[in-house]
């Protein structure tokens, strides 16, 4: 009997053309090949360096879309910022791109693209059109601003969504953030301790997240006792327009002894308009921001703030999105926020 000659070495091949190529020039079958390029867990680490040093040697690279096509896959995450309640919000706001930067690299190293989209929602159904468009595998929405009702109705068809944001009674979809009510508290608590007695809270809490910062600050305000008085002044949180109304605040009353802005952007345009005003920070008025933006250390003086771990909370994002979109379960995550004294409130 003549035995079979061998499977056929790299050196036999002048050509990669196809996975049927690169296979019989590895010596195993199509699947063990495509599994190999994929990545996937059932290939030995040996083989699957072996087969893609061939792929790199001969330039092939599988379809892809061919790939995605027979998977249902379209590779793509949806990265949507919804503008429910703050219309005039950039994705160039220092925490969104921070948050986006993080999420972005996460994506990359898993092999998906980003899809991002600034919506302004102006009826019931802006997060049906994005699911159902077929052009992601799962969306992340970074905030909920006031459409929690919206993600709550979709997310009970749609698993494979999760939100940056806070977390509200009976939702049904999955969230990441910090605890926002405590760090409200914990920045309040802190301008109380170094001595002062008449707080200011700058926010839009229109937003969830917001109103529990808000909360979380009146919260330690009432457990001051009456010697603590605060305020708190409602405004958009785009920085010009919340410089203009803490200018036009802080003509028409008696300047507090601290401030706390429900984000790092505001806190710095409260910085300026102080300064305007000829009041000295922090001698004059503390200030403490929210979330510890790149920015906040390089402020004059610098920020005090209270940190939200963004490098954890974007893996966060993307493991449970991912066990989502496995049919696997998962749950939301809330972060431990955390209080970094600068000098804008050093007693």
């Amino acid at each position: 009997m003549i035995a079979p000659p061998p499977p056929p070495s790299s050196g036999d091949v002048t050509t990669i053309a196809s996975l049927v190529d690169l296979a019989q020039a590895a010596g195993t079958s199509v699947s063990t090949a495509s599994r190999a390029l994929s990545g996937h867990s059932s290939v030995n680490e040996k083989t699957r360096l072996r087969i893609q040093k061939l792929a790199d040697a001969h330039g092939f690279q599988p379809n892809r879309l061919a790939r995605n096509l027979r998977l249902q896959r379209t590779q793509s995450i949806g990265l949507v910022l919804p503008l429910g309640h703050e219309a005039g919000q950039h994705l160039s706001d220092p925490f969104f791109l921070s948050l986006l930067g993080h999420l972005a690299d996460g994506l990359t190293e898993r092999g998906y693209d980003l899809v991002l989209s600034r919506v302004i929602p102006h009826d019931g159904t802006w997060l049906d059109r994005l699911v159902d468009s077929g052009r992601i595998d799962g969306l992340i929405l970074i905030g909920q601003s006031d459409q929690s009702d919206v993600i709550d109705k979709v997310a009970a068809r749609y698993a494979p969504i999760v939100v940056w944001g806070a977390r509200l009674p009976g939702q049904r979809y999955l969230t990441v953030g910090s605890d926002n009510r405590l760090g409200g508290a914990r920045a309040a608590e802190h301008l109380i301790a170094i001595g002062r007695r008449r707080l200011l809270y700058l926010g839009n809490a229109s937003a969830p997240e917001f109103a529990e910062r808000l909360a979380g600050f009146q919260d330690a305000v009432s457990r001051a006792g009456p010697g603590v008085a605060a305020a708190a002044l409602d405004l958009h949180m785009t920085p010009d327009a919340a410089h203009l109304a803490i200018a036009k605040y802080l003509t028409e009353h008696p300047a507090p002894d601290a401030i706390f802005a429900a984000s790092d952007v505001v806190a710095m345009s409260a910085l300026r308009a102080l300064r305007e005003r000829g009041l000295s920070v922090p001698q004059d008025v503390a200030v403490v921001g929210y979330d510890d933006v790149t920015l906040a250390a390089h402020t004059a003086p610098a920020l005090t703030t209270i940190r939200q771990d963004l490098v954890v909370g974007a893996k966060a994002l993307i493991e449970i999105l991912f066990r989502r979109i496995a049919g696997e379960p998962a749950q939301s995550l809330q972060l431990d926020p955390q209080l970094i004294v600068r000098g804008s409130s050093v007693a």
